[in-house]
């Protein structure tokens, strides 16, 4: 892919006679990509019309996967549990006030699939997004006062310790009222 772009450039300006570029990029979401998941919990079930079917998550999608809702970048979404349930066709809802907190078929041309439940499930329905990389968490941040004070989740790091076992640990937690009224200058 590389050759191309630049045999297309260097053609292009020798066919015009001009000056070759210096050129400058990123691959950075291709090389960090797997690094970063979000999960989020299914709290509700909510059917719109006869057509519609929403599932709505513990977060806000704008606040989490910014990418998402502002540029329709599709991540690999997989339910953690209720692998074995019949899967139905679904749109995600983040809790914000925003109308424009979801995710949804139409926006990213594919269909969004996920196992149906009952509302008395004992256990909920958790979501994963995938390969969402270093910007997700680089351009949502922690902390801080996100849209609709909604906060930050809890960072997970799971990594591998010294003998090769796998081990997580809690890097921060997730964001309390307390820490928002502080921001916002509201210190007891």
């Amino acid at each position: 892919m590389i050759n191309e772009i630049v045999t297309i450039i260097k053609d292009t300006c020798t066919n015009e006679k001009i000056k070759e570029p210096d050129i400058y990029t990123e691959f950075g979401k291709y090389t960090v990509g797997e690094s970063g998941a979000i999960i989020f919990e299914v709290l509700e079930q909510k059917q719109q019309n006869d057509t519609e079917s929403w599932y709505i998550i513990n977060n806000s999608l704008m606040n989490t996967i910014p990418d998402a809702w502002s540029i329709f970048e599709k991540f690999i979404l997989l339910p953690i549990n209720k692998w074995n349930n019949e899967y139905k066709r679904v749109n995600i809802g983040g809790i914000s006030c925003d109308h424009s907190d979801y995710y949804n078929s139409e926006d990213l041309n594919q269909e969004v699939l996920l196992p149906a439940y009952n509302d008395d499930d004992e256990e909920p329905l958790y979501l994963g997004f995938f390969h969402t990389g270093a910007y997700q968490d680089a351009i949502s941040g922690y902390g801080g006062i996100k849209h609709c004070l909604i906060p930050s989740p809890k960072h997970v790091i799971i990594d591998r310790d010294d003998k090769g076992n796998i081990v997580d640990y809690v890097y921060r937690n997730e964001q309390s009222a307390t820490d928002m009224f502080k921001i916002l200058g509201y210190e007891k």
